[in-house]
Order: C-alpha cells, then structure tokens, then sequence
C-alpha cells in the first residue's frame, strides 16, 4: 500500500534540493564560459566549461545509480551534490590561478550536481503510483525552474562578493554553487528519510528480487530486450539532443546579426521558461493521457519548433522566441513522460540501474549533439542544423506509431 504523506514528504524534499542545485548550477554556465574565453584568451575554447560539465554529468549518472543500489537515493544524492562542492572549489582555484586545466576538471566534477539533479526525479517516483508518477516526478523538474531563473540574476552580486574576497568577479558563481549545493547535500542527508527507494525495495516480496547490481552491460541488454524502455529511453535522448543542438546554436545564429547580448539572454529565458514552467502541466497530461500520447505531442511540438526557429533570421527575436519556447516545452513532453515509462517499464530492484543507464545516453547525446551542430552551422546554416534536427524527431515518430509500452503508456 502506498503511503501519500510519505511520497508529499519526500516530493518537497527533492523539489526543495533541486531548486538548491539549481541556483547553483545555473549561474555557473555562463561564467564557466566567460572564464575559459578570458583564461584562454580565445572565444572559440569558451565551449570547453559547460561540454566538460556536461560529460561530467554522464561520467557520473552509472556510479550514483550504484551507489542507489549500495545505500538508497539519500546516500547517492549526497554524495552527488558533494562531489559538486568540491567540483565548484577546484573550479574558483583554477579561475583565480588561471590555471585552465583546473578549471575544466572543476567544472567536470559540478557536473555530478546535475548528475545528481537528473537522478532526482527517479526518486520522486519510487514510491509512486501509475496514476500519479508523471506528476510527482514533473513537481522535481519545475523545482529547476527557479534555480534556472535565479541562478543568472545572480551573477552581479556573486561576483560583488568574489572581487571583496580578491578573488576574479567570474569565479562568484561557484562561490554561490559551494554555499547552495552544501545546502542541498544537507537538505537530502537529513530529510530524505526514509530512503524512498531502500523503502520500495523493502515493500517487494522476497520471491520477486533478482540480481539488483546488475553490469552496465547486462542493463543495456535488458533494456534493449524490453520495448517499452527502449522506447522510453530513445524517447528521451531524442528530445535531449534535438534541443541541446539547437539551443546552443540559436545565440550564434543571432550574434551574427550582431543582436544584443540582452535580447539573446531574453530569447533564451524564454526557452527555459519552455522546458520547466508547465512541467505540472506535462505530468498531469502524462498521467491522463498515457505516456506514449504525451510523448507523441512533444514530438510534434519540438517538429514546430525546428520549422519556426528555422525559418527565423538571426534578427526576428520573437519568432526565434516562439521556437525557442516550443524546443523547450517540447523537450519537457519527452523528459517528463520518457522517464514515468521507463520508471514502469522494468522492476522496482532495477530500476537505479536503468535510470543510470538513460541519463548517460541523454548527456552523451546532448554532448554530442552540441558539437555537431557547431559543425553543421559553420559549414551550413542554422536552418539546415533545425531541418537535420528534425530528422531523428519524424524517425521516432514513426516508430512511436507501432511501439508497444506499458498499460499507462
């Protein structure tokens, strides 16, 4: 019998860290790259931080999800926060010797945050309900949305508080990410108890466990043996990669019509306003409609996105906007319902491991997708980057038609 004031319970507490990991996180973006360009010199290496941060984030999605399987969500959580710390500390070091290699391996190991943060919303379902899962798991994901809004904003007075310590101005986002990540690593140690996922665990009957530390590779078999979670997890690294591809791009395009640096900002917090604000409204639709439906209108949404955004000159804000705004809302429709079919899509004991497996082949992905499109824009244009997006978008829409998932997929 699940237990509805334990799964509140345990909901505020990972909204809670994740709105932590996320103002953290955020604001460390945007002076990561700033702060490769004026280490290094060169504006062409300034997307070292954040493809470093990114890589960080799949090196470590297998490890926390054994760690999961060693000690529950709590232990792994922490120590992906942790990790943050220590990754955001190197990261000030680095910037204020000027020592790049420090730098990037600093923004490597923040990327266990967002690791962790990814991992986060697997948690919420644990203990879950097929009627309730998408919506529990979308409440973690809007949680972003404030540290996302407020990380940014909060560069100025971070980097006040940097140059009073004599530190570079740049470096004050990762002050900021060491005070809110130790924060959240607190907030998961001490309030997610019980461990959600120790407790679902300890609900199954003995007849039903099998191996729960199963290899990368044997997961990998399993999941491809399993319909409905490779189709989740197919479902997800598409919408990852397709906005990741454009998103990175779309400032590039706009700066070479020499748009200001605020309009581009505007144009990007209306594309993270996309992918977290109506994430409730995402799980709720995932939770009525079936996950498969939501899944299939994300696709069409991101489909919009790629044709409005790349039909855009780089001077139309708005209708690069409105694109944007759709890539992200898009992406929220594959995250959102890709993770609550893949979270019933194999069993409760195994479930860390597939998890990991997912959030490793979206980073990887995304990483991916972010260099090809800077080759696809500098050989090309930014229209050809959104026609070649949408090529993986219709394929799994095809495939969406015949996939066979779960009851409530």
């Amino acid at each position: 019998m699940k237990n509805t004031s334990l799964e509140k319970h345990i909901v505020k507490v990972l909204t809670s860290a994740q709105i932590l990991n996320g103002v953290g996180v955020a604001g460390t973006v945007a002076a990561g790259s700033l702060l490769v360009s004026s280490i290094s010199k060169s504006e062409s290496l300034a997307g070292l931080a954040q493809t470093s941060a990114v890589l960080g984030a799949a090196a470590m999605a297998l490890p926390l999800s054994r760690l999961t399987l060693h000690g529950g969500r709590r232990l792994a959580l922490s120590v992906g926060y942790a990790i943050g710390v220590f990754g955001a500390l190197l990261a000030i070091v680095g910037g204020a010797t000027r020592i790049l290699e420090l730098m990037l391996l600093g923004t490597f190991l923040v990327g266990a945050a967002s690791a962790a943060g990814y991992q986060a919303r697997f948690a919420a379902v644990d203990l879950s309900t097929d009627e309730s899962r998408s919506r529990q798991l979308s409440m973690v994901v809007w949680g972003s949305t404030i540290g996302a809004v407020a990380g940014p904003n909060l560069m100025e007075p971070s980097g006040n508080l940097a140059q009073s310590l004599g530190l570079p101005r740049l470096v004050g986002p990762y002050i900021l990410a060491i005070i809110s990540l130790t924060l959240a690593t607190a907030v998961i140690a001490l309030y997610l108890k019980p461990d959600p996922f120790l407790t679902a665990v300890a609900l199954l009957p003995p007849t039903s466990l099998v191996d729960t530390k199963p290899s990368t590779r044997s997961t990998l078999k399993l999941i491809s043996k399993t319909p409905s979670a490779l189709f989740a997890i197919v479902s997800i690294a598409v919408g990852h990669v397709v906005m990741v591809s454009v998103m990175v791009m779309t400032p590039v395009h706009m700066a070479h019509v020499d748009v200001t640096l605020t309009i581009i900002g505007m144009v990007i917090s209306v594309h993270v306003a996309g992918m977290y604000a109506f994430s409730p409204l995402v799980g709720y639709l995932s939770d009525t409609l079936g996950r498969k439906g939501v899944i299939q209108i994300g696709l069409v949404i991101l489909l919009s996105a790629a044709v409005i955004a790349g039909r855009s000159p780089g001077n139309h804000a708005f209708t690069l906007g409105v694109g944007l705004f759709l890539l992200g809302l898009g992406w929220s429709c594959t995250l959102i319902a890709g993770s609550a079919l893949l979270s019933e899509s194999v069993s409760e004991e195994l479930l860390p491991s597939t998890q990991g497996a997912s959030d490793l082949i979206m980073n990887l992905t995304g990483a991916a997708g972010g260099a090809l499109a800077g080759v696809i824009i500098a050989t090309m244009s930014y229209g050809w980057l959104c026609a070649i997006a949408s090529i993986p978008v219709i394929g799994l829409g095809i495939w969406s038609l015949r996939a066979k998932t779960s009851q409530h997929g």
